[in-house]
């Protein structure tokens, strides 16, 4: 297995923010929407006229926008710790044709530790693997979270060979711009394996969640939590 190498937490490089924004993960994008869908169906629940789905890490908001779309009666959060994402972000909301009453994205890093409304919903794609310390992110899923909370988070998971990674670039970003090129393979050595994220959540106390690979190059982790208590007097974002 080969050393993880982490790389920069925060993407807000120009050429990096033009790149990814320009690209089309529309497939995977979906992919999350869907398997979203499914989850709540195999559970019997949905989401309510009020309930917030948070996404973490949103970048220039493709997910987040995906979200609002889909669930047009709840409030939206996309959250990123990169300005210049943000203001990417903001900017395709007329294109999408959607309002900031239902749909708002805010500079945030983390860890988080307090909401002003718990989220019924949170996601993150591909953000794990930029975190030095993965428990920022799991750390603030309960603080973040209504006291039912359905989290999905997906992300690379980090290959056991230089030879695998060559393989997977070559498959995946051969034609892609060369910031992308350069990236997916930073990315690669940055992520983590199943049994890292495994240990990762038995840490912070979230074991319960369910961690598989998918395809051949991500892993997801999914389920349902008990977040912070309605009506408890801490404030939230």
């Amino acid at each position: 297995m080969i050393l993880r190498i982490p790389e920069p937490e925060v993407m807000n490089d120009p050429l990096q923010v033009d790149a990814y924004a320009a690209a089309d993960f529309s497939g995977t994008d979906q992919a999350m929407v869907e398997r979203i869908c499914t989850l709540l169906q195999s559970s019997g629940a949905s989401f309510g006229a009020k309930s917030r789905l948070l996404d973490l890490g949103c970048g220039p908001g493709n997910i987040t926008a995906r979200l609002a779309r889909r669930w047009p009666h709840c409030s939206v959060l996309g959250l990123d710790a990169a300005d210049r994402m943000i203001a990417v972000a903001e900017d395709r909301l007329r294109d999408f044709g959607l309002s900031h009453e239902r749909l708002r994205y805010k500079k945030a890093s983390l860890p988080i530790h307090q909401a002003d409304q718990p989220a019924d919903l949170i996601v993150s794609n591909s953000l794990l693997h930029h975190l030095h310390d993965p428990q920022q992110l799991w750390s603030s899923l309960i603080p973040l979270a209504s006291p039912h909370c359905l989290v999905l988070h997906r992300d690379l998971r980090r290959p056991d060979s230089e030879a695998s990674i060559d393989q997977l670039c070559e498959c995946h970003v051969a034609d892609a711009p060369a910031v992308l090129q350069r990236d997916y393979r930073a990315s690669l050595h940055a992520s983590f394996t199943l049994d890292e994220v495994k240990e990762q959540l038995l840490h912070a106390g979230l074991g319960h969640l369910r961690v598989v690979a998918v395809e051949d190059r991500y892993l997801e982790v999914s389920g349902w939590i008990m977040g912070c208590q309605a009506g408890s007097d801490q404030r939230r974002p």
